[in-house]
């Protein structure tokens, strides 16, 4: 992962090198974000019935059914600002955010206040899972490799939920995601049968130990 405020690429930090193409690049629906990750849904009606509640428990006391009603309107005020703030939160993310799906690795530029890129090469992805929605949108998440450890309370809310000790980076509230799923698998299968690379020996090798007239690195052809 690593900070930037420049972008060659729209979501990318730098100029793709030869031979990659970008597949995908999406980022997440503010409405489902809002309604899927962030559940504003479900806190309205919480909200809502909290205010029913003590309502009916106020009338109970033999209080005015005007005034009941008044008085379980106590929480509407602090139920709208903490709604609106959510909302805000889900629109800041959709603006910020992007996913980039490449025939070699998945990007992904998260962050409001600052940028940050997480770089996921398809050989430190183990398994992928898909969660699909009723209005087909939904979320792709990764699990990486063992020895790659990402803290939770950085990705959020980019990561499978409650995978608090091995978090998932995740790409959240996609619009078509069995798309984006089927896009991501083809790219991890064609990545996974490519040929290992040939390793060729540095220029005046010699396998019996003898002197070397130029020193250089492994070469990947």
């Amino acid at each position: 992962m690593r900070e930037h405020e420049y972008e060659p690429i729209r979501g990318l930090p730098e100029v793709l090198p030869p031979g990659e193409a970008i597949l995908w690049q999406g980022a997440p629906d503010r409405e489902v974000m809002a309604r899927r990750a962030l559940h504003i849904r479900t806190l309205g009606i919480y909200f809502a019935l909290l205010s029913v509640t003590r309502g009916v428990a106020t009338a109970m006391d033999g209080v005015p059914a005007a005034s009941a009603a008044i008085d379980a309107l106590w929480l509407a005020a602090p139920a709208a600002v903490t709604i609106a703030i959510l909302y805000l939160f889900a629109v800041l993310w959709a603006r910020t955010t992007v996913y980039t799906v490449t025939n070699r690795r998945l990007v992904m530029r998260i962050g409001v206040a600052l940028s940050m890129t997480l770089n996921i090469p398809f050989n430190r992805i183990e398994a992928a899972a898909v969660k699909v929605n009723p209005d087909g949108s939904g979320d792709l998440s990764l699990r990486l490799a063992a020895d790659n450890n990402i803290a939770y309370a950085l990705l959020w809310p980019h990561a499978r939920p409650w995978h608090l000790s091995k978090a998932e980076p995740t790409l959240r509230a996609i619009l078509n995601v069995e798309h984006v799923a089927q896009t991501l698998a083809r790219a991890l299968a064609a990545s996974a049968a490519m040929p290992a690379p040939a390793m060729v020996p540095p220029r005046g090798y010699s396998p019996t130990g003898g002197s070397v007239s130029q020193t250089s690195a492994a070469v990947a052809v």
